[in-house]
Formats: structure tokens, sequence, C-alpha cells
């Protein structure tokens, strides 16, 4: 009997291991407004919707970053806060802005 027991511990233990894991989400990635306005975040890097190359103070989670000058908006704090594996909260202009992963880009 304790054999079976162990055995099927062990079989359960290998399944569990072999299984594929779950991609945790994270704010990296391209981000798009319905207006066609997009943004692109890697680790502390972004390119803010202008266009303009920067950095902010990044956590996985979250993102926050100061406009630099040329950007409409110049010198204001942006955060961003991810509520999802789609969705992220963007605080700006002293309002939340609801943006999307962007989709695929067509060539």
């Amino acid at each position: 009997m304790r054999s079976t027991l162990m055995g099927a511990g062990f079989s359960a233990m290998t399944l569990l291991l072999s299984m594929p894991t779950a991609r945790a989400d994270v704010i990296d990635g391209s981000w798009c407004l319905d207006s066609g306005r997009r943004m692109s975040i890697d680790g502390p890097n972004i390119v803010t919707p202008a266009g303009t190359r920067t950095k902010g103070d990044y956590s996985r989670h979250y993102f926050q970053y100061v406009v630099p000058s040329g950007d409409p908006g110049a010198g204001e704090t942006i955060s961003m806060q991810l509520l999802n594996e789609e969705t992220v909260r963007v605080h700006e202009g002293g309002a939340d802005v609801i943006w999307h992963r962007c989709g695929p880009s067509v060539s």
C-alpha cells in the first residue's frame, strides 16, 4: 500500500513539473489607444507616444516617467499600472486613461 501511495505521489509530482509554466504578466510591450497613439516599454526604457526614447522607473507591473522636453506635456509625470495582461491604466494630465496591448503589426 505504501509503495502504491509513493508511486502515485511521484507520478503527480512528475506531471506537475512537466506542465508548461504560464508566462507572468509584465508591463513590458507595445501599448495602443483607439486614437492611434502608441508607446512601447522595455524594462526601464520607453518610447513615448510622441516617439521619444527615454527612461523611467520600472517594475513588472508599474512604470513611471517624466515626459521629456519636446513632447506634449513636457515635465509632467506619467504613471502606469498594469491591470491585467492586456490592459494598463495610464495616469496623465490628471486623468486615468486605459490603454491596451497593441495587436500584430501589419506591413
